[in-house]
Parts: structure tokens; sequence; C-alpha cells
């Protein structure tokens, strides 16, 4: 079988969605042939096989003004390529990639493909004409958690999959620092000082403007607290100037983007997950995996994942989210934690991910 994997970009701004991609493509057998292309180029990430790197213009993509008079052209570029590449199979990322290349598909017969929706999307009216026209021989539709599986499918009146990523526990497990050696590659202070740490892009949907305000007030009444926030993105600059204005450069550490994120978990006691809004929050099961407990946004999507046994907190409540900070360093993380951990249930939840994956890409409904 032919697959070629498609994205929309690659740099760390798309790097989970890299791995999610790269996840799921190893599940589907060593007999694949897998190739990689990226619509606007910027390296991969996270890949198996060879990749194409195509620096489309980015306004030609998304079809604004009279830019969209360059997609047909686009297209066409693509139809000959993936009829050189003998394309059996396609993994669209999301909606943006899926405009360009869904209209291709009666052009290029016996062509299948899957999109991949990694987080909340807008669909238009033409976007749902669009996906609701292919027969279910020849699209399926799959999302990364069964939260944003069902608003998909309300939205489009189909049905979409649920295809929830997942970490092969032992392998996450593997490469793991002790929390130690993790706390000297960050330039932590060792315990018994308390490390929160939070991990994900630095953008206004992650809520990190809100921690570090709530760190703040928790801070000014318990000496002994840290927070690292790993991550790289557009506010960069605007929290480290709050960091300094209240004080705080020696106790908010901002580590920026780290290439051995998956290692470093065990530096914090607590990993915070403020976000207003995610498709799946991988930073659950990393954290989970690594055995330190989470604190997370009431969000539906953390719910799926957590249950009961979640510690959630009100979307941007500074004040909530201060106590629970001061109230966490008076518990057991360790119980916490296991009691998370078997919620999760990682083996359970690998299996049916490598399962999910290899029947979203090789098992497909008769023609008919």
């Amino acid at each position: 079988m032919n697959i070629v994997n498609m994205m929309w970009s690659g740099g760390s701004r798309y790097i989970s969605i890299h791995r999610v991609h790269c996840q799921v493509l190893a599940c589907v057998g060593a007999d694949a042939r897998i190739s990689n292309w990226l619509l606007l180029g910027s390296g991969v990430c996270h890949a198996l096989g060879p990749t194409q790197e195509w620096h489309m213009p980015p306004r030609a993509l998304k079809g604004r003004h009279l830019w969209r008079l360059l997609r047909p052209w686009l297209r066409s570029r693509l139809r000959k390529a993936l009829i050189e590449a003998r394309a059996e199979v396609l993994l669209l990322d999301g909606v943006g990639v899926a405009r360009l290349v869904l209209p291709l598909m009666q052009q290029v017969p016996g062509l299948r493909a899957n999109v991949l929706f990694h987080g909340g999307t807008r669909l238009s009216s033409a976007d749902i004409r669009l996906l609701r026209e292919l027969p279910s021989n020849r699209l399926n539709l799959a999302a990364v958690s069964q939260t944003l599986a069902e608003s998909l499918a309300r939205d489009l009146g189909k049905p979409v999959r649920t295809l929830r990523m997942a970490l092969d526990p032992r392998a996450f497990a593997e490469r793991l620092l002790s929390a130690d050696q993790a706390r000297q590659v960050l330039r932590l202070p060792p315990s018994p000082c308390q490390v929160f740490g939070a991990v994900g892009r630095l953008v206004e949907s992650k809520g990190f403007e809100m921690l570090i305000e709530a760190f703040a007030e928790a801070a000014s009444r318990q000496a002994h607290i840290q927070l690292a926030i790993l991550g790289e993105g557009p506010l960069h600059a605007s929290l480290q100037a709050r960091v300094k204005a209240l004080g705080l450069a020696e106790r908010i550490h901002l580590c920026g983007h780290r290439e051995d994120l998956q290692q470093l978990y065990r530096a914090f006691d607590w990993v915070l997950i403020p976000s207003r809004s995610e498709g799946l929050g991988l930073v659950v099961q990393e954290a989970v995996l690594a055995d330190v407990p989470v604190m997370c946004s009431d969000l539906a999507v953390f719910r799926e994942q957590l249950q009961d046994a979640g510690w959630y907190l009100p979307v941007g409540d500074v004040a909530e989210w201060a106590r629970a900070m001061e109230r966490s360093v008076t518990l057991d993380p360790a119980a916490i934690a296991a009691r998370q951990r078997q919620t999760l249930a990682p083996e359970q939840a690998w299996q049916g991910f490598q399962e999910g994956s290899a029947s979203l890409l090789r098992g497909w409904p008769s023609a008919g």
C-alpha cells in the first residue's frame, strides 16, 4: 500500500500534529510505502519515510482574494504528483489540507483519503458540502478525541471516527530521565522545592497568561514553589515581561521549546494544563505516563481521558488556580498520579490506538 501523508506545514508549531501522524502511520504495517508532503515546507518534525516540501504560497492555499485563482494550478501539480507516486491512500491534516486535496478525488480514480482532525474547526457551508459529497468507500473522517469527533459529526451530519491518540507506555518510560536528572537539564532547583510544570505553545488558547498570574498569587504565600513553562510561541516576550514585572524571574522559568521534552516530565511535581480549548491535550497522557499528577482546566476533552480521577479547575479563574496550587503542596502527588494512570489505562489505550490506526488506513467499506 502506497500512503501519502499530507500536512499543512512543519516546524515546532506543528510538532504535535507531526507526532500524531507519525504514530498513526507506524501502526499500518511494514509493507506500507510512506511519503510525507508538506504543503508549506519548513521541515518535518516526526516522520516515517521521505519528505517533500512543496513551498506553496500560503495565501493561495487559503484561497484568499485573487490568490484563489492559483488553486487550480496547485491542484494540477498535486494531481500529477499523486499519479506519478501511484498513491493509493492519503492521510490529510485537517480541513485546511482537505479543502485543497479532496476536489482532486474525482480526477484520480481509486484514490482514498482519510482526514484527521486535531482540534476545533469552524466548518463553512462549502467545507460541509465537500466532506459530505464523497462516499464512505473513498473518504474517512476521524478525530483525535471522542469529544471532537462528536462535535464534528453534529456539524457534518455524518459519522466521524474517534482515533484517540495514545503513546506506547513502555517506550515512553524507557526515555524518561529521573527527577534529579531532569531538573539538572532544565536548571531547576532540587527537591524539596516543589516545581509546577506546564507544556505547550505560547499562544492565547493555552492559558499561560492566567497561569502566571495565579502562580504569582500562590507564590506570595508559598515560598518554596516554582513554575517552569516549556514551549515557544508568539507570546514569549509578553509573558517574559510580565514575569519580570511581578518580580518572579527567579521562580518562573520560561524554558523555551525542548526537543527532549518527553524525557523531562519527572522534573515536575505537578503538571498544570490551563488551556481554554483543546483538541486532545496530549500533555495529559505524557504526564500520566511519567507518573506525574495533572491539574487541568474543566474541559470535556480532559474529562474524557481522566474521568473522575482528574483535578479540574474553572477555565481562566486566577483565584481558583492559585488556591489549587497552594492546596497541592499538602497532598500526596504519587497517590493522585497512580489513580490517574489507572483511569487512563495506557496499555489498553495504546492497543486500541494501534488497532484503530490500522483500521483507518487499511479497513475500508466495500464500494456500492
